[in-house]
């Protein structure tokens, strides 16, 4: 198996080791209460544990872990791991102020969790009960993507030993521990929660192999069994494991490769069986050219390519941002990388939706990307007056359409009087370098679940610790509010139209294309199936075979 970028942290969970990498083995390696299939379905997995809608008003739901279900290490499962995973994704005791670019200037913000706080932030102090196997959370307001947005994260008797503290302790903490107000921050952190939190944000970082197991605890099918630092990683069977579908394969090898082109010569000589390449314009041609011995799937991703502009720095004035934006070849960019696998390609026009969403249209004619269809170098320099700011653009030079819309950019951006530096980053670096203030403007890629809406705040709203370029709008956090308590579809739509134009308004930066979904596998793999979604081809690994 291949994947473009190399693994990085065993906690996919913060804002650093969010990366799809990392995300892709956790899915191998962790089990949990659902899956989204390839229909974009919530599957339940209920021999790992259930979880039963109580009451809608209020929302109120119990979850409970199975008994015999067990990290790798022979240890249940069980109610601190959940609790310990509730005080990381509700945010509870962070009285963190911030100012505009969601920088910390006063009391404590605890976990630096990648995903929105806002849903479990209206829950309660969770009741424990099942002998320890079971949590009920009961929410304040309706939630709109409950039933994926909690889960069992890391091993919580782990984190609590690294902070000096026993499993216990951890769970009595948080469970009497009182909730943190913004508004009177305390003097100083809960220091045992503090150094509990300052384990999880950074202790399983490591692009190498752990000397201590309890780093790579493995509560699913597979566990890492060794690592090649930014060349391969082993995953071997979790021969515990009962609690889930049983994947057919004893093992994986996953080999980092960048360039589209060196995938498919690895197919090709039989070096990798599965591929899913980001695709440049000659790779569908190039696998097609292998015939009967491999087998190409393409279709539509939920995902987009992106160029954002950091709040800070040489762009903290919106004029700036904004001819910046007028310079960016975003037809030249989509003809350049697309036009081979898609003729019909065109720029992508929103923030929040791609075609296939029904609110589409009505966005785009609503968001003022209009103002940013074609170049335009004399609106550029005019917003400019005359100035010649220097801008430093980071992406993955290991990736060719990355390397493409750079030079494409840059070339543009210069002709408009920018100062164009180069901050390509190979290998892991450059996912860990998103939001170090490094650069003054990034290129890169979103790709959502297709379920649900907490991916807009994650992404959007002030302080978000995935929201990377400082951007910052009350009226748009007032929406994104309203929309995470919104069930009903139609009027998330209406909510999401209002928060796109607000960020196409700010000189957010610009969608550039969404990418063509490409995966090939050699033809004696079966089992191999087409998903939209950021787990791609893994979602259902389990499945996978050789014919030998």
């Amino acid at each position: 198996m291949v994947e473009v970028n190399a693994f990085s942290s065993f906690n996919s969970n913060t804002a650093k080791g969010n990366v799809d990498i990392n995300s892709k083995i956790a899915y191998t390696t962790n089990a949990n209460f659902n899956y989204i299939s390839n229909e974009l379905e919530i599957v339940k997995n209920e021999q790992f544990g259930s979880y039963e809608l109580l009451s809608e008003d209020p929302l109120t739901v119990k979850y409970t872990i199975n008994e015999g279900v067990t990290w790798s290490d022979g240890e249940q499962i069980d109610a601190d791991d959940m609790l310990f995973a509730w005080a990381i994704t509700s945010g509870r005791f962070d009285d963190a102020k911030t100012d505009d670019e969601g920088n910390v200037t006063g009391g404590t913000r605890y976990f630096d969790y990648a995903g929105t706080t806002e849903g479990l932030a209206l829950t309660d102090t969770p009741e424990v009960g099942d002998d320890n196997r079971s949590i009920t959370l009961t929410y304040s307001k309706p939630f709109a993507d409950w039933e994926i947005s909690f889960g069992v994260l890391t091993p919580a008797h782990v984190a609590a030993e690294k902070a000096g503290i026993d499993q216990e302790a951890l769970s009595k903490l948080i469970l009497e521990t009182e909730k943190g107000d913004p508004e009177n921050p305390k003097a100083e952190p809960v220091a045992e929660l503090k150094a509990v939190a300052d384990f999880w944000n950074t202790g399983y970082d490591t692009k190498s192999m752990p000397s201590d197991e309890s780093l790579y605890l493995s509560s699913g099918p597979f566990i890492v069994d060794s690592i090649v630092p930014d060349q391969s990683m082993t995953l071997v069977r979790n021969e515990a494991y009962n609690w889930g579908p049983i994947p057919n394969v004893d093992s994986i090898v996953v080999r980092y490769i960048g360039e589209a082109p060196a995938q498919v010569a690895a197919l090709k000589n039989g070096e990798v069986d599965i591929i899913a390449p980001q695709a440049s314009a000659d790779t569908l041609e190039q696998l097609e050219a292998l015939g009967d011995q491999v087998v190409v799937e393409k279709g539509e991703q939920l995902s987009y390519d992106h160029l954002d502009l950091n709040f800070t720095g040489v762009f903290a004035e919106e004029n700036v941002r904004k001819a910046f934006m007028k310079s960016v070849p975003r037809k030249q960019i989509v003809e350049t990388i697309l036009s081979k696998m898609d003729p019909e390609a065109t720029p992508l026009d929103s923030q929040l939706f791609v075609p296939a969403n029904a609110a589409y249209a009505e966005s785009v004619a609503n968001n003022g990307s209009s103002e940013y269809q074609d170049v335009d170098i004399d609106a550029a320099k005019e917003l400019l007056d005359g100035a010649t700011p220097e801008v430093r653009i980071m992406y993955n030079k290991d990736n060719p359409n990355r390397v493409d819309a750079y030079t494409l950019i840059a070339e543009s951006a210069t002709q408009a009087g920018f100062k164009i530096v180069d901050g390509g980053l190979g290998g892991s670096e450059w996912g860990a370098s998103l939001g170090s203030g490094n650069y003054d403007a990034s290129i890169f890629g979103w790709i959502s679940s297709g379920v649900g809406v907490t991916g807009v705040p994650q992404i959007f709203g002030s302080g978000s610790s995935s929201n990377f370029n400082g951007f910052s709008s009350p009226e748009a956090d007032e929406l994104m509010g309203e929309l995470l308590v919104t069930p009903d579809a139609d009027e998330q739509d209406q909510l999401q139209i209002q928060i796109d134009k607000l960020i196409w308004d700010s000189g957010y930066g610009l969608p550039l294309f969404q990418p063509v979904g490409l995966d090939a596998y050699a033809s004696h793999v079966d089992g191999v199936k087409y998903m939209p979604n950021q787990t791609g081809v893994w979602w259902n690994f389990w499945e996978w075979s050789v014919d030998n």
